[in-house]
């Protein structure tokens, strides 16, 4: 391209050409936007995906003790917790059921900050206490959802993966072989140097991520405050939200007794009775007439079964299988298994890894190859000339703007400022470009 704006004028003698140039121009406007979250999210998002063995490797000395002969009761462990330093709820008692490894308790402090202690099984001895949310991979997961800065920062995240699927879309039409460009030279993976090579990695990478990011980015959105939050509403209405047990709803009460409550050991007894996969996790009850909690805490969704076991008989009153959860809601329980790597073992491991280097590609070869086209002194946004929507293209953008509600939002946002302050500053305006 010699000449952008000879370019755009003979663009507009033809509908095509004129959408085209418009597609165009706001492909590379959602980019200015998207692109360094992409890139951030690619970078946090392909290392959480090896959380379990980053965390073997940094905590070490945690997770693994010396095995013992003989483990201490949880009630000693507890003790033991409660000795070195207040506690005001114990929240749960994860194990993994693995000689040699350490129980995990989560609890609330002196402060009630949800903090995490590890403790060996065969000695007692409190091996560490953490806060929760001061865990390497824990301020990484937040970082990676919301920058470290709660329900502010989550929006900014949520509205570039919104508008990450209108950039994939609109590339994709960018990216469709038309006129000398054929479909073989489009699949051909990049070549020449410069600008050229850029466009091209840009292009080529584009093509493939679409395919791979897209749907890690669909899975994420159940995690969402807006869309997600739409989700949640539309399943309690139609009543296929989980019917997990974890967080109460219709869970039977203990049998009143006077006795003692039973043991931890008889809870996790009972979890290996009912054929629950290893890791397991109980919550204790906190009430007279309360009853224990337990799941399998494997990552494996289909297996994560919970029983409600009474706390003096230890008789399973209520048990609630992945299986008896609605279809919607077993469908976005896959999706984050899938989103995390999880859903099909290594293979999911090595296609989201795979998705993350091509998002990140993605992102440097979009700026480079901007860097290079734009005009000293300017964004260089792409030259368009104006052309008149089809209807199809009405009902699209409409049909985006309702499924992605940020996407409304923010471009109803964009128009105002461009019509009251953007044209009358000079930004986002179509310039030549060498």
């Amino acid at each position: 391209m010699t000449d952008a704006t000879a370019s755009a004028s003979a663009a507009s003698q033809t509908t095509g050409g004129a959408f085209y140039r418009l597609v165009w121009k706001w492909h590379f406007l959602a980019s200015l936007y998207v692109l360094p979250f992409m890139a951030m999210l690619a970078i946090t998002g392909g290392i959480y995906l090896y959380k379990p063995q980053i965390e073997e490797v940094i905590y070490a000395d945690r997770l693994n003790v010396e095995i013992g002969v003989e483990r201490k009761p949880y009630e000693a462990q507890l003790a033991a917790l409660a000795d070195t330093t207040e506690i005001t709820r114990i929240r749960s008692i994860k194990i993994e059921d693995v000689p040699g490894r350490s129980t995990l308790i989560e609890f609330d402090d002196a402060n009630k900050i949800r903090t995490l202690a590890w403790i060996n099984p065969y000695t007692a001895e409190v091996l560490t206490t953490q806060p929760r949310d001061e865990t390497a991979m824990r301020i990484l997961r937040k970082f990676h959802g919301e920058l470290l800065l709660g329900d502010f920062g989550t929006k900014f995240v949520e509205l570039a993966a919104h508008w990450a699927i209108v950039m994939f879309i609109t590339g994709l039409y960018l990216w469709w072989p038309r006129g000398q460009r054929t479909l073989k030279k489009a699949l051909t993976p990049p070549g020449g140097k410069g600008r050229s090579f850029w466009r091209e990695t840009h292009l080529f990478t584009g093509i493939l991520a679409a395919v791979l990011v897209v749907p890690i980015i669909i899975s994420g959105l159940p995690w969402t405050d807006v869309w997600g939050g739409g989700l949640r509403t539309v399943q309690e209405q139609t009543g296929t939200t989980s019917k997990s047990l974890r967080f109460g709803g219709d869970v039977p009460n203990s049998t009143v007794s006077e006795g003692a409550s039973i043991p931890v050991e008889q809870v996790f007894a009972v979890a290996r009775a009912q054929g629950l996969s290893a890791p397991y996790e109980t919550r204790p009850p906190r009430a007279a007439g309360a009853a224990f909690w337990v799941r399998s805490a494997s990552i494996n969704r289909a297996e994560q079964t919970e029983l409600i076991v009474d706390q003096y008989t230890g008789a399973v009153l209520k048990r609630h299988d992945f299986a008896d959860n609605p279809a919607l809601a077993r469908v976005v329980s896959q999706g984050i298994s899938f989103h995390q790597g999880e859903l099909y073992g290594w293979l999911n491991l090595a296609q989201n890894t795979f998705a993350a280097v091509l998002a990140l590609v993605l992102s440097v070869s979009g700026f480079v190859a901007w860097w290079m086209r734009r005009p000293a002194g300017s964004l260089g946004v792409p030259a368009a000339p104006e052309a008149s929507l089809g209807t199809g293209m009405i009902v699209l953008v409409i049909g985006l703007s309702i499924l992605l509600p940020l996407v409304g939002a923010s471009l109803i946002v964009a128009l105002v400022l461009d019509w009251l302050i953007f044209r009358k500053l000079g930004w986002f305006q179509s310039q030549p470009a060498a």
